[in-house]
């Protein structure tokens, strides 16, 4: 049962008291907003609807949207022209994160950036290699890789330099993604940060988190350990389309104030989109 209809449920079997409110913060906890942010709208949803007299379903509602929306950022992905673009994308095995960084350049490509380079940072993992490898020549985009255990901030280097070669570009750099040890992987994603960070043109570079939709408030967690490791820009949701929950945008937003900037929804290289903050909110109610 989806957010929207756990809504109806309690309008159905509640009256609009102390109680209701208690019952809508478990609904929207359920629904992956997180306990301190849940606690915090319907504490500041049910001093709104005493002091404006609002006791009506239709009318609750509508705060309790515009109070959810005002908490979900969004932001666009936009490469500058005539510029070397650095995107360093990050985010746990197994989020999507590789598969995200091939539909990226899938959708780049076809909006017609040519001088585009994957950059296989993951050389933790030889199967990670592989798998950019292979989704590079699925959609026809090269990828600068090294062999397994090389030091990866020179995988992003030579990208990099690959790139400026040709002129203005992108390059989007795969990261691993280890959390079981931490300050290893803090060390690492600071080293490859530098290096994007003075190989990008000022003003070009981009460090993206892809989170997975399905896991919730660890998405929320694994957000909080990126961006205190390297400050995070944006963000990735992927599986968008498969939980009725999905709520973790608005926690992020609000604890983290991380903005989302692609929605990924299948398997195909073309099932990624811009996130729309309005349609995520009332399709977060609604279903």
């Amino acid at each position: 049962m989806g957010l929207g209809e756990k809504l109806k449920s309690l309008f159905g079997a509640k009256k609009i008291d102390e109680e209701f409110f208690e019952d809508l913060t478990d609904v929207l906890v359920e629904s992956d907003i997180g306990a301190k942010t849940s606690y915090e709208i319907t504490d500041e949803l049910e001093k709104v609807c005493r002091k404006e007299k609002i006791s009506n379903e239709k009318d609750i509602v509508e705060k309790l949207k515009t109070m959810l929306l005002e908490n979900v950022k969004e932001t666009k992905l936009e490469i500058v022209p005539d510029k070397v673009n650095v995107w360093m994308v990050l985010g746990v095995n197994g989020a999507g994160k590789t598969t995200s960084v091939a539909k990226m350049a899938n959708m780049y490509k076809k909006q017609g950036i040519e001088n585009l380079v994957l950059a296989s940072c993951d050389t933790f993992r030889a199967a990670a290699i592989e798998q950019l490898n292979y989704h590079g020549e699925k959609v026809g985009v090269r990828v600068v890789s090294h062999q397994h255990g090389s030091d990866p901030s020179a995988v992003v280097f030579d990208a990099c330099d690959a790139v400026r070669a040709k002129g203005p570009g992108l390059v989007i750099a795969d990261t691993a993604g280890r959390l079981h040890n931490k300050e290893n992987l803090v060390r690492e994603l600071q080293k490859i940060d530098r290096i994007c960070a003075t190989k990008a043109d000022e003003g070009c570079y981009k460090k993206i988190i892809v989170l997975d939709c399905t896991t919730g408030q660890n998405a929320l967690r694994q957000a909080e350990v990126f961006n205190e490791a390297i400050k995070v820009d944006a963000i990735i949701l992927t599986k968008f389309d498969s939980t009725a929950k999905g709520g973790v945008a608005v926690s992020i937003g609000r604890e983290l104030g991380i903005p989302v900037a692609l929605v990924c929804t299948g398997e195909h290289y073309e099932d990624i989109s811009c996130f729309d903050s309005q349609k995520y909110i009332n399709e977060l109610i609604s279903n």
